[in-house]
């Protein structure tokens, strides 16, 4: 049996282990933290509600030592948050790692990072695969249950030069996973970049105020924070295309996806996104602690500035966003994230972030 190491016992992690499990992959489910992953550890099962119906599956092994769930992988499947990256990318690099790497989620510069810290540690970059958003909308009832609201029709891959295998795997564990042509493409088709930021800014003082107890896609996304949302996206594009990258507009890209629906594509932004059923009832941030902002900030806005930096491109509403964002939450948590130096990119210009997304270096 073809077994996958599933890195990550999370939403998408534990939502990875169902959908694959139910089509036949035996999944070795690993994570570090002991809270997560307790419960399974004593019992052997993942509960799961929503989309894929409502039952239990019996992963072929879980563990909280790395290279026992490596141990007779075919591929890592990395569906850990992107502030996790750098950190697994050291342990794989440390393990001497070789086979396919599948980042679900990359987000933005997930395969960059994950070079980088391959380079400084003088091994080789095992075949590696991103893809451009989370495969599910899901969340956890318990460290052993998984609501999963939301499975992608179709989200972004790319790999770095030399990862044909990762594709290769990628598209058998993902048969509707799109082939893009570089990482830079997939890293700019991040939803979350554009869907998050805007909100969380501009209702930072009702998520302090009621501890994020309103729809983050509904009561939070006004007709002013969609404004926003549409110059960020408007960069992103801007972006994109001075990468030679054409990339469709934030609602084009959710429908792609799913988090859209089709028949509300021509709607407005904010009419397209709240309509949306997947994401209907997700709630905001609790607190100035979530991921909304720890991640799409320092591992979303911030790598994206960079790299509109390398493009020569201003993003002056993405700058405005990051600058907020790092009087909200600290300078400190945002730098460290994927800066130019994590990704590998410091000193580049267009030219030189091209030759390393798409040339064997």
């Amino acid at each position: 049996m073809t077994r996958v190491a599933v890195l990550g016992a999370g939403g998408g992690g534990l939502s990875a282990v169902v959908e694959l499990t139910k089509a036949g992959f035996g999944c070795a489910l690993w994570n570090r933290g002991e809270t997560a992953i307790a419960t399974i550890l004593d019992t052997g099962d993942v509960h799961f509600t929503g989309v894929f119906g409502e039952g239990t599956v019996t992963p072929a092994a879980a563990t909280r030592d790395l290279e026992t769930a490596l141990t007779g992988a075919d591929v890592a499947l990395v569906a850990l948050p992107t502030m996790a990256h750098a950190s697994i990318a050291k342990s794989l690099a440390d393990i001497g790692w070789s086979a396919p790497v599948i980042l679900n989620p990359g987000h933005t510069g997930g395969a960059l990072e994950f070079r980088a810290v391959f380079r400084r540690a003088g091994r080789p970059l095992p075949p590696l695969v991103e893809f451009s958003t989370l495969t599910y909308v899901a969340r956890k009832l318990a460290p052993d249950t998984v609501n999963i609201t939301g499975a992608a029709k179709s989200v972004r891959a790319a790999a770095l030069p030399g990862g044909e295998s990762a594709l290769d795997w990628a598209k058998r564990l993902y048969p509707g996973v799109d082939l893009v042509p570089d990482v830079l493409f997939s890293s700019l088709s991040n939803a979350n970049l554009v869907l998050h930021p805007p909100g969380s800014i501009l209702g930072a003082s009702w998520v302090e105020s009621t501890g994020g107890q309103f729809t983050f896609y509904r009561e939070g996304l006004t007709e002013g924070v969609a404004r926003v949302m549409k110059r960020l996206d408007n960069e992103r594009r801007a972006v994109a295309r001075a990468f030679g990258h054409e990339v469709p507009p934030l609602v084009g890209e959710m429908v792609k996806i799913g988090t859209v629906e089709e028949a509300d594509a021509g709607k407005s932004l904010r009419e397209a996104i709240s309509g949306g059923e997947a994401n209907a009832f997700i709630m905001a941030p609790g607190s100035l602690r979530h991921r909304y902002y720890l991640e799409d900030f320092g591992h979303g806005l911030l790598p994206f500035v960079e790299l509109a930096r390398c493009a020569g491109v201003g993003v002056p509403t993405a700058s405005a966003l990051l600058e907020l964002g790092r009087a909200l939450i600290g300078n400190e948590l945002i730098e460290s994230g994927r800066t130019a130096e994590a990704l590998g990119i410091e000193g580049l210009d267009r030219q030189g972030v091209v030759a390393i997304a798409r040339e064997v270096s």
